[in-house]
């Protein structure tokens, strides 16, 4: 058997499954964070959501689609 085999032999605690890691998942990689707010790809995407509504309403109102009422 070799260090590179993942067998019962050793493979939790050469992973690092133990809950005192400190920041580590179950295979020994730092914990990943979280980063800032991207407000410009937010905001680009609320104006793609906005775009799509508008062009919708378009389709809605060139069809003369109505609810029923």
């Amino acid at each position: 058997m070799s260090d590179t085999d993942h067998g019962a032999h050793g493979a939790a605690a050469a992973h690092g499954t133990g809950h005192d890691d400190h920041g580590h998942d179950g295979h020994g990689h730092e914990a990943d964070q979280l980063g800032p707010i991207d407000w410009t790809m937010w905001s680009i995407g609320i104006l793609g959501v906005i775009a799509a509504a508008v062009v919708t309403a378009g389709f809605a109102m060139a069809t003369g689609f109505n609810f029923g009422l």
